[in-house]
């Protein structure tokens, strides 16, 4: 529960349904005036939004599920799903801009003619609104601390910075109705920038699916911070890896072999609670191990 008294799964759906009512507005608006308009990079500008209103449906139906806290099958809980999903967003962008780029290549030696000005104020319109919804939605995403969200956000992104050549296509057009394949052009190159959004969404969520660590500042600095807790003598190991937007933590410090077990879990657990407060760390062990033994003094 957030402070204000809203959860954050209802703050997530709030922040979502809003890009999802722009962007039916928007694909159906960007489609039917690409279609009149003679557009092609329009009308794949249109169904780029349309892929946004999947993904926000996405968001929204996950959500309930990566946001219920852990339980007998899942002791760890459930940010696993929020990572999958952020994956199929990423992989949703691709078969996006395939489609996108094969249609242009398919018909660039066929070309309709020459778009019209209804194709060139769709693609002005899409470029401010989903400019507005990518900070509105990054900055929910962010602060709420959700990689879906964020993903979605630059979903928004990519449709707005797609619509910068789509617009720059169909004023070409206009200009030199001579050269309709302009438009055809206009298509591949948003395609092009759809799958490099779609690498950038995905990538990051694909290595934690795979069980990829911590980057090796983060690494430095939780070691740091345990170390400088009093009683720990040295680190001997530690290992990480992304869950979600933070980190668990597998960590075995060495402290004095002459003091009590009681007293090594105490230093322990003081490990834990510099962690938990320093750091992006949402889950940790601490190993507690006798400092000397083999010649680990020297680690």
């Amino acid at each position: 529960m957030t402070t204000d008294g809203i959860s954050t799964e209802k703050k997530i759906k709030r922040v979502t349904a809003v890009g999802l009512s722009a962007n039916f507005f928007l694909t159906v608006f960007k489609i039917l005036a690409g279609y009149f308009g003679n557009s092609q990079t329009v009308i794949a500008d249109g169904i780029h939004s349309l892929s946004d209103s999947v993904t926000d449906i996405a968001v929204i139906v996950g959500s309930s599920f990566w946001s219920a806290p852990p339980d007998e099958s899942h002791p760890h809980g459930h940010k696993r799903i929020e990572t999958f999903i952020t994956v199929i967003i990423g992989l949703a962008l691709f078969f996006v801009a395939y489609g996108i780029g094969h249609n242009a290549v398919r018909t660039f030696n066929d070309p309709d003619e020459a778009p019209s000005y209804i194709a060139l104020i769709a693609a002005l319109i899409s470029i401010i609104v989903k400019e507005a919804l990518y900070q509105y939605t990054y900055y929910f995403g962010k602060n709420l601390k959700s990689l879906a969200v964020v993903a979605n956000a630059w979903h928004h992104r990519s449709d707005a910075i797609s619509s910068v050549p789509a617009a720059l296509a169909v004023i070409i057009s206009m200009k030199f109705p001579d050269y309709p394949y302009i438009d055809n052009i206009g298509a591949l190159i948003v395609s092009l920038f759809i799958v490099w959004t779609a690498f950038k969404i995905s990538w990051s969520s694909v290595l934690e699916l795979t069980d990829a660590g911590a980057d090796k500042a983060a690494c430095e600095s939780i070691e740091c911070a345990a170390k400088g807790v009093d009683g720990v003598k040295s680190i001997h190991k530690c290992r990480t890896r992304k869950y979600g937007s933070g980190i668990q933590v597998d960590l075995h410090i060495q402290v004095d072999p002459e003091i009590s077990v009681r007293e090594g879990h105490a230093i322990g657990h003081k490990v834990e609670d510099e962690l938990f407060k320093n750091h992006d760390v949402i889950d940790v062990i601490v190993h507690v191990e006798p400092f000397g033994e083999d010649g680990s003094e020297n680690d």
